[in-house]
């Protein structure tokens, strides 16, 4: 998939250091599940799990996200498909210093496009660490509406953290490109 800036596509082996660099840094992994340090045999299974995912199954499927005519891997966009395949939930993570640039919203709105209308999906959900604003502001400029609050639910990196929980119809992904 293309944007005008981006291409978001399957994962390759040679994304191993690259993934592992930025999923490692303990200001992107902050309000992440994953332990700070990634390994380079923990990043190298996992860039070869997602390599062998199908974007279309039901279950997990990790975008690679790279920069356009650099062909430079900043991050990745998760699409978890639900078993009904009406529905998915999302996930993101960008490396810091490509982060504040809009690249996040460009993926993230160009994942949502294929869900909701080009594999015709009724809605998309994602859910994030109440203190990481900035995720959240992505969500709502992407579309997304705050759904709900879980106050102390998830026990993460030794403290219980607040989850914000948000959602997007397809009717008002179409509204809103719609009008724009």
């Amino acid at each position: 998939m293309l944007t005008d800036r981006l291409e978001l596509r399957r994962f390759r082996g040679d994304d191993v250091a690259v993934f592992r660099a930025y999923r490692s840094d303990p200001e992107v992994a902050r309000y992440q599940s994953w332990e700070t340090t990634l390994s380079t045999m923990d990043a190298g299974e996992l860039v070869d799990e997602f390599t062998g995912l199908t974007a279309d199954a039901p279950g997990w499927f990790q975008y690679a996200v790279e920069l356009r005519g650099t062909g430079a891997l900043i991050g990745d966009v998760g699409v978890n498909l639900h078993e009904n395949r009406m529905q998915a939930e999302i996930g993101f993570t960008f490396a810091r210093e490509h982060q504040g640039r809009g690249y996040a919203t460009e993926a993230v709105s160009r994942v949502v496009d294929h869900l909701l209308v080009s594999q015709g999906l009724r809605r998309v959900s994602a859910e994030c660490d109440a203190r990481n604003t900035a995720s959240a502001r992505l969500l709502e400029r992407v579309g997304f509406r705050r759904e709900g609050h879980r106050p102390e639910f998830t026990w993460l990196k030794g403290e219980w953290t607040d989850d914000l929980l948000f959602g997007l119809l397809a009717r008002d992904w179409r509204a809103r490109e719609a009008g724009a």
